[in-house]
């Protein structure tokens, strides 16, 4: 699924997302830290991999795969 970053703190690398739904989503450290990312700007559209449960695992850029 995809969405756009709504809020993200550098110091904790957690935020939320917009689903394009509509829906908040909000993301934890360890799933930024598996994306590679150096960082993410507000407003940025994303790639959001979740796992069974609906947990974020992973915050990608939707050209990466």
């Amino acid at each position: 699924m995809q969405g756009t970053v709504a809020t993200y703190d550098a110091s904790t690398r957690s935020g939320t997302l917009l689903l394009d739904d509509g829906t908040e989503l909000s993301f934890p450290a360890p799933a930024f830290d598996a994306s590679g990312l150096r960082l993410l700007r507000l407003g940025q559209r994303v790639r959001v991999d979740t796992d069974a449960d609906g947990t974020v695992v992973r915050v990608t850029l939707p050209t990466m795969g």
